[in-house]
């Protein structure tokens, strides 16, 4: 499965980076030197590299929960077209990237790293294909529908991208989401009816 091979290559990145400080500051994403020496791969590489194990352990965890199930799904909705998921993959992961790449393209001092935009697609792309399937997420101990789940992260990735010093790129989130709704949307006018029906 793509979702695996993904996980895996990103892992085995994420570990030989921690002990690499070259290919960590190569691969990170930093807009001033996207902008200033035309490395734009960094949209992509940025997606391999994590913060530390925590980092890389919730996005991994994430990732392979959401990442096979979303992937059966549109294999499933798109014939075994596998191209969609990859899109939806690296396309929220550079989308997610663009407004803090325009916002800090003259600021030397501002770089991020990590899948969590990608991921972000990922979970609402879920959300948007099962809306009422019950998630339990930490430290709430019982399910609550996806759809609740969805509107809650999208509000509070809003307020802490505006408010937030935490060093986590809720904008990136926040992005990387609404990329996972547009595409779906766009691509199977469908799916987003669907999910109306489902919560009314």
């Amino acid at each position: 499965m793509i979702t695996t091979k993904i996980l895996i290559i990103t892992i085995l990145i994420s570990i030989i980076a921690f002990f690499n400080r070259n290919l960590m500051d190569t691969f990170l994403f930093y807009p001033y030197r996207i902008y200033h020496n035309n490395e734009w791969f960094r949209f992509i590489t940025a997606g391999f590299v994590h913060g530390g194990v925590l980092h890389l352990l919730i996005n991994m965890w994430v990732l392979y929960i959401f990442g096979i199930a979303i992937e059966n799904s549109l294999s499933m909705i798109f014939v075994n077209d596998k191209l969609h998921f990859v899109i939806l993959y690296f396309g929220g992961m550079i989308f997610s990237s663009l407004i803090p790449y325009f916002k800090n393209k003259n600021n030397p001092q501002y770089m991020a790293l990590g899948a969590s935009g990608a991921i972000s697609a990922i979970v609402f792309a879920f959300i948007l294909l099962y809306p009422t399937e019950k998630l339990i997420i930490f430290p709430i101990p019982i399910g609550i529908p996806a759809w609740v789940f969805g509107i809650f992260y999208l509000i509070f990735s809003y307020y802490q991208s505006k408010r937030s010093k935490d060093n986590i790129a809720h904008d990136v989130h926040l992005y990387g989401s609404l990329f996972g709704i547009l595409y779906l949307t766009l691509v199977k006018p469908a799916i987003f009816l669907h999910f109306i029906n489902a919560i009314f």
